[in-house]
């Protein structure tokens, strides 16, 4: 066998798998429907269905007999138990996440930097009867989109905002408040208060705001944030949640380079 995979296996077929486990992920917990995953995956139906079936056929996707809809597998859930120890840490931030719920009385949640987007691991519902469903455990957003991508862009090293800033194109799918230079306004606004604010640019109506958690190296791994109302996230209580949102992420920093 040649060392980098099996003949006549087209080189993108990883990527392409990947990207449909992706898309099951973000579908969960109702699934998604072969047509929404090649559409979300930009695959041909045929090819979709045909991967799909191959990893439901090794444990790593389930399907529904009566709707027709794909859902992650046993084996996924093994492969993430076996990997939790070394990347999980929704134990450590439950508390953390719990009590900016709690004070605030606002949805909050903890979004984990993959590569170029955030991955959202955990939600807790606040007091405020009101809520905000632009964000929900297991979507992902590019780094720039939502409070928690923006914080952790703001706080990468200038190169590569630069190399990210040139390789992506937002703007056709999110807007034009997301071309490289309303990013860059938004990133240096982000640098001089610490906390990114997302005014309505998902959802009319609904604001975030978020703040960066470091790992060991210094590197913003993750984010803290905040959704709401936009009634609920007038300007004058930008700076009050925000520095809530500094206070717990810095004690999520801490607690997280003392046990890792």
């Amino acid at each position: 066998m040649p060392p980098h995979g099996p003949p006549n296996v087209p080189p993108n077929v990883i990527a392409r798998t990947a990207a449909l486990l992706r898309a099951v992920g973000a579908a969960e917990p109702e699934g998604g429907s072969t047509t929404e995953l090649a559409r979300a995956t930009m695959l041909a139906r045929p090819t979709a269905h045909r991967l799909l079936s191959s990893l439901a056929d090794e444990g790593f996707l389930d399907r529904d007999a009566a709707s027709g809809r794909w859902t992650l597998g046993p084996e996924m859930y093994l492969l993430g138990s076996a990997a939790a120890g070394r990347y999980d840490i929704t134990d450590q931030a439950r508390r953390v996440v719990h009590t900016l719920a709690a004070v605030s009385g606002e949805s909050a949640f903890l979004s984990a930097r993959r590569g170029d987007e955030t991955v959202c691991l955990l939600r807790e519902d606040g007091r405020f009867p009101l809520r905000s469903h632009v964000l929900y455990e297991g979507i992902r957003f590019p780094l720039g989109v939502a409070s928690a991508g923006m914080v952790i862009l703001a706080h990468l090293p200038d190169r590569e905002i630069v190399d990210y800033l040139q390789r992506t194109d937002l703007q056709p799918e999110w807007g034009p408040e997301h071309s490289p230079e309303a990013l860059t306004r938004r990133i240096d606004a982000t640098r001089q208060t610490g906390y990114a604010v997302n005014p309505a640019l998902l959802v009319e109506g609904s604001w975030g705001i978020g703040a960066a958690v470091f790992d060991r190296t210094g590197k913003p791994a993750w984010a803290l944030s905040l959704t709401g109302v936009e009634t609920r996230f007038r300007p004058e209580r930008h700076h009050e949640l925000g520095t809530l949102l500094l206070e717990q992420a810095h004690i999520l920093t801490g607690l997280l380079r003392r046990e890792r």
